[in-house]
């Protein structure tokens, strides 16, 4: 079994009662089935507390006022830990944050940034993130259908698209869109049931030739006002089809709207991003690091997940999408601030959207489904 994970992932420490928020509240914690037969032969005084506090039925633990674990008390401390130890966790709460991807022979070991900490961990880091690899003896029977040539099709894809990703020689702009013709082409030649051409669509897009012409529909793209204000708008609109988890977060998207979008003309947004872009560059240049970083953070956890529905293309619109739409909530938040940000407002920002986005099935196939479009310019990058 060969196992992966990030570089930063043994920074990763549980601050308890000191973090901002809760893991504990705002959706269900799903029990296994093994802790599930351990509760019921649970004894002694904390019993009947324990099973009262359990949704037999939904195999979930109950919830109070604003969706609060039944056992998570007022000083965000789980009082089932502090009476039966963290042997007794469930798999969901002794597990969170990380993350586990899997594939025959192989889990991918992640952390999620729908924790504060974790999120504070990963944009704080200013190096291109490496991947850690080990090897050991176990084995496992996996019984579902495994694709092993679109499997290594889709790791050789990712390597090339991270390598991508991180070449700080090239504007993000440019790098994003590479990534995404990457992904565009590739999913035509699965469709077309030319695997082993995607090997020729690797090649192409890591020549020079590529990085022009990326360049250059950048700044085309980037030239028409009215253009980068409708597609904005749309890729923004989108993210209203999600399933709501956390009351807060329509609060947020509606913010977005009325300092963006709504009763704002299109000359009037490319004002407000070209003065955003620029703030940036003087005031806070390592979004480009901690965008470059959420691109490498999507794209690692879920680009492979594609050998299981052959979505190669969803999944990069997604990674894609995700950090448009957290560079757009935080123009946003800019505004509202007065013209203000800081790293506080980021670590907010990435870790809500990450609750949102990635602790629903439903909602992380509605993301791969939603139209995105490129609206950035390499003129406004380029000051950076």
């Amino acid at each position: 079994m060969l196992y992966t994970r990030p570089d930063y992932y043994t920074k990763f420490h549980c601050t308890a009662d000191a973090c901002e928020d809760t893991c504990c509240a705002g959706w269900q914690i799903v029990i296994d089935r093994r802790s599930l037969k351990k509760y019921k032969t649970c004894k002694g005084s904390f019993r009947k507390r324990l099973r009262r506090g359990i949704d037999w039925k939904g195999q979930v633990f109950h919830q109070k006022a604003e969706k609060r674990c039944a056992f998570l008390n007022d000083e965000n401390l789980c009082d089932l830990y502090t009476a039966l130890g963290r042997d007794h966790l469930c798999q969901t709460c002794r597990r969170y944050p990380r993350h586990i991807e899997e594939f025959e022979g192989v889990r991918e070991l992640t952390l999620s940034l729908s924790c504060p900490e974790v999120t504070k961990i990963l944009m704080h880091h200013t190096e291109p993130v490496t991947f850690q690899r080990a090897e050991t003896k176990r084995r496992e029977t996996y019984e579902e259908d495994f694709d092993l040539l679109l499997y290594s099709a889709l790791c050789d894809a990712r390597e090339v698209i991270l390598h991508i990703l991180q070449d700080r020689t090239l504007p993000n702009g440019v790098r994003e869109r590479l990534v995404y013709g990457i992904a565009h082409d590739m999913q035509r030649r699965i469709d077309q049931g030319e695997l082993f051409a995607c090997q020729e669509v690797l090649e192409k897009y890591q020549r020079e030739a590529a990085r022009q012409f990326a360049a250059k529909r950048m700044c085309e793209e980037g030239a028409d006002a009215g253009r980068s204000f409708a597609v904005a708008k749309k890729n923004f609109r989108g993210l209203f089809q999600l399933e709501l988890l956390r009351q807060e977060w329509d609060v947020q998207l509606l913010e977005v709207e009325q300092f963006l979008f709504l009763g704002h003309t299109a000359q009037e947004y490319a004002l407000v991003t070209a003065d955003f872009q620029s703030w940036l560059a003087e005031n806070y240049p390592v979004w480009e690091i901690q965008k470059e970083q959420l691109l490498v953070y999507f794209v690692s956890t879920y680009f492979c997940g594609a050998v299981y529905d052959g979505q190669v293309f969803s999944k990069m619109k997604m990674a894609l999408l995700s950090a448009e739409a957290i560079g757009e909530i935080l123009k946003a938040r800019w505004l509202k601030n007065g013209r203000q940000l800081d790293e506080e407002d980021v670590i907010d920002v990435v870790y809500r959207y990450s609750r949102e986005v990635e602790h629903s099935d439903e909602n992380l196939k509605k993301i791969e489904k939603l139209p995105f479009s490129f609206t950035e310019s390499i003129c406004h990058t380029n000051r950076t």
